[in-house]
């Protein structure tokens, strides 16, 4: 036989349900619209992702498309993935609002930041492979092109390689956030972190030599802001990391009501 309590907390899930929904169609709606509006700028944002790669062919080379719909597929494939980075902050706010209502009230003071902190330095990771890192990697790969090759590369292709990239930077770039994080978590402390310090150099130049292609500057394009973003994560979690008791019984005193 159902109980009051028990008509309760099926509202209750109800309730949490509904919200879900709304925040997902908002996150969805915000997306379509970006996306929407980037469209008839697509072939223009192609060219301007190309000029990493065309300022470093050889005169008279150029970008070409091996699939018949390549020239449509890539244009839109790329609006897409600037649509998608363009609302990262909409779509982290709509999670948000939703998980909010149920945080401590320390947990909403540090989530926000690290939220901003998350999505500056994804952004930051993708400036720096793009104005700094892929003109190195192109120059690099042109040098090497042997003589009688012209480096003629499909445009697709070129595509998912910078997407790579990309993620691969701004991935990257979240180690401060991840160290937090995980400091927050009780996982690690600090002083873990500054005693581990040669395994993390290690394990950063081992990704980097994964990720980047097999030339030594684009490696250490990426091992360098890696190691210096892990001694600025020490220090976050210095800073960030579990505080006295008190901080603990005044969250428990002021938990929301699910």
């Amino acid at each position: 036989m159902a109980t009051p309590a028990d008509g309760a907390e099926e509202a209750t899930l109800v309730g949490h349900l509904i919200e879900l929904r709304t925040r997902l169609l908002r996150a969805v709606a915000g997306l379509m619209v970006v996306f929407v509006v980037l469209l008839p700028f697509a072939n223009r944002l192609y060219g301007w992702l190309a000029q990493p790669l065309l300022e470093k062919l050889p005169e008279g080379a150029h970008l070409i498309a091996v699939e018949v719909a390549s020239p449509f597929f890539a244009p839109l494939k790329l609006a897409f993935f600037i649509a998608l980075v363009a609302t990262m902050p909409w779509l982290l706010y709509q999670l948000w609002a939703f998980v909010a209502p149920g945080l401590y009230k320390r947990e909403k003071k540090l989530a926000m930041p690290l939220l901003v902190s998350a999505v500056s330095l994804f952004y930051a990771g993708c400036a720096f492979s793009f104005f700094l890192v892929l003109p190195v990697v192109f120059g690099f790969l042109t040098a090497v092109t042997p003589d009688g090759v012209a480096m003629m590369t499909d445009i697709h292709a070129y595509l998912n390689f910078v997407m790579v990239i990309f993620l691969a930077f701004g991935l990257s770039f979240q180690m401060p956030v991840a160290l937090v994080i995980l400091t927050l978590l009780g996982w690690v402390t600090p002083d873990q972190l500054r005693e581990w310090r040669g395994y993390a150099v290690v394990g950063v130049f081992i990704l980097a030599a994964v990720v980047t292609p097999p030339d030594v500057i684009s490696q250490l394009m990426l091992a360098i802001p890696m190691c210096l973003l892990y001694e600025a994560g020490i220090i976050a979690s210095r800073i960030l990391g579990p505080k006295r008791s008190a901080d603990t019984s005044d969250d428990q005193a002021q938990r929301p009501a699910s």
